[in-house]
């Protein structure tokens, strides 16, 4: 298992937890846009957080779902990861 959350990995979760189909591209691109951009709601990202924190066995931090972009939710999440290694 990776210690570090890919683009390929949030796109598929995304795909799966919220039912939004984004391309890994796109959000490699698209990096800095807001979730909401690709019709990405709240909940559907507390989806994806309930899922890594399930995956990986560690919480993600509490702000996890709040966050505004896939960069900015990359970074916090694979911090948070590497925190726990």
């Amino acid at each position: 298992m990776n210690d570090r959350i890919t683009v390929e990995e949030l796109a598929e979760l995304v795909r799966r937890t919220a039912g939004v189909t984004v391309s890994p591209e796109e959000f490699r691109q698209r990096g800095d846009f807001g979730f909401d951009t690709f019709g990405i709601d709240s909940l559907g990202l507390l989806g994806v957080v309930g899922e890594l924190e399930n995956r990986y066995g560690t919480p993600m931090p509490p702000d996890a779902e709040r966050c505004r972009s896939p960069r900015q939710f990359l970074d916090l999440a694979n911090s948070a990861l590497m925190a726990q290694a």
